[in-house]
């Protein structure tokens, strides 16, 4: 018996060394997929190590504790982040007047405020319900909407469900028999500077992009820093992105997953401007193609929160879930509010969060 817990330690540490492999390497099957699992091995990890104390082996049970705090690195790395309980009640009250407002939000202005509401779904081949998507758009005074895998069925069962009126500009990507599971579209309650179908090309349906432009708070700072430009406008640019899934093929997945560092890397994304990455991105921080997309210049919302992780797939199981939906942005923009929701008819949970320009 201490054999064999023995093997199951050394089993777990090779299964968690599957996190550290370079970019791209994981893009093999089984891998992607043993790697998504990785956060919920310390389940037979502890159960071995229970054992392994009713043994008094007391170097097994070292070794399986070892690796269930080593499987769970990535899932502790959620609460990583400390907060300081004074900035987390000014957020509170903060989310809540702009609950109260929700409905009131003008549309159609030209700049985007410093504060915003984003949300993203993956609607199931279309099927996602519509009615429910513009009710939460609604109560929760969302901004920005990012969806994926959205047919033109659905896109007219939102257009009489009355998205039009809470976000009447809209940027979709070009149907194509490639896609996986439709096509992606942004949606937004401001009128976009610029609009594009496929911002960057990967293998994978197009990445549909809007640029808004920032109502800057730092515009009205009376002593601007040195190298400020007073006379130019920031921006904002919101993407909607799916890479494929693993049974797609595993090149592509991880292909799709990295491509999106394009985004981050563009010329036009710099200290003046944001991007805004949203979508099921089909990975998780123990994936380390995702891992170097964050590396990038990408910060992940949840993570960056701190205060755990938004678990969004499969809608149906309460547990255990695991991570794919995600709102990701580079630098210039706090989080808060990140929680994910369910949506019905879909099989992944929605994702919204206020960012807030720094």
């Amino acid at each position: 018996m201490i054999t064999f817990l023995y093997i199951v330690a050394l089993i777990g540490c090779i299964w968690a060394a599957l996190c550290a492999l370079p970019a791209g390497a994981e893009a093999r099957m089984p891998l992607p997929y043993m790697i998504a699992l990785t956060p919920f091995l310390w389940i037979p990890l502890l159960a071995g190590a229970g054992v392994a104390a009713w043994l008094h082996a007391w170097g097994a049970l070292f070794c399986l504790l070892a690796d269930a705090l080593l499987t769970s690195s990535q899932r502790l790395s959620y609460w990583g982040l400390s907060s300081d309980p004074r900035a987390k009640r000014r957020e509170t009250h903060r989310e809540t007047s702009r609950e109260t407002q929700s409905g009131e939000h003008e549309t159609g202005r030209e700049t985007l405020p410093a504060q915003f509401a984003v949300m993203t779904l993956n609607c199931r081949y279309g099927r996602a319900d519509a009615d429910d998507i513009v009710a939460n758009v609604r109560t929760r005074g969302i901004d920005v909407l990012a969806l994926q895998e959205v047919s033109d069925d659905l896109m007219a069962r939102l257009d009489a469900a009355g998205i039009g009126e809470l976000l009447p500009y809209h940027q979709s990507g070009e149907a194509k028999d490639t896609d996986n599971g439709g096509y992606n579209v942004v949606f937004s309650r401001y009128e976009p500077a610029a609009a594009v179908p496929n911002v960057v090309t990967i293998p994978a349906a197009d990445v549909p992009a809007v640029t808004l432009r920032l109502d800057d708070p730092r515009s009205d700072d009376p002593e601007p820093a040195p190298d400020a430009s007073p006379h130019r406008t920031r921006t904002v640019t919101f993407c909607s992105a799916h890479p494929k899934s693993p049974m797609r093929g595993c090149a592509d997945w991880s292909a799709g997953i990295l491509g999106l560092r394009a985004i981050a890397n563009a010329s036009a994304i710099d200290d003046h401007n944001i991007a805004v990455v949203m979508g099921d991105l089909n990975s998780g921080t123990d994936h380390p193609s995702f891992r170097a997309l964050l590396k990038a210049g990408f910060k992940d919302a949840s993570l960056t929160q701190g205060a755990g992780p938004n678990l969004t797939f499969p809608r149906w199981l309460k547990w255990p879930r695991i991570e794919l939906d995600h709102v990701l942005f580079t630098p210039g923009l706090q989080p808060s509010g990140v929680k994910s929701f369910e949506i019905k008819d879909t099989d992944h949970l929605a994702l919204t969060a206020t960012l807030t320009v720094k």
